[in-house]
């Protein structure tokens, strides 16, 4: 039988989860670029960009951070 999951792998998985977010964001802004006819510095910038969006996005949603609370 399995026992009650650590608060390290809670920690483990819910910052996985809002990194794999950022990361989700930044690339699909990345993606989006490419509608038009962009040059290697705008599809950078986008993604970049996006990642900070994501991060804005994390913050928003999980007041507290990519900490977890009990």
């Amino acid at each position: 039988m399995v026992g009650p999951v650590s608060r390290e792998e809670r920690l483990s998985v819910s910052r996985r989860l809002k990194i794999g977010f950022v990361l989700l964001v930044g690339a699909s802004a990345g993606l989006i670029t490419f509608q038009g006819d962009p040059t290697l510095p705008v599809v950078a910038l986008a993604v970049l960009v996006g990642l900070v969006v994501g991060v804005l996005l994390v913050l928003f949603a999980f007041p507290q951070g990519f900490a977890f609370r009990d």
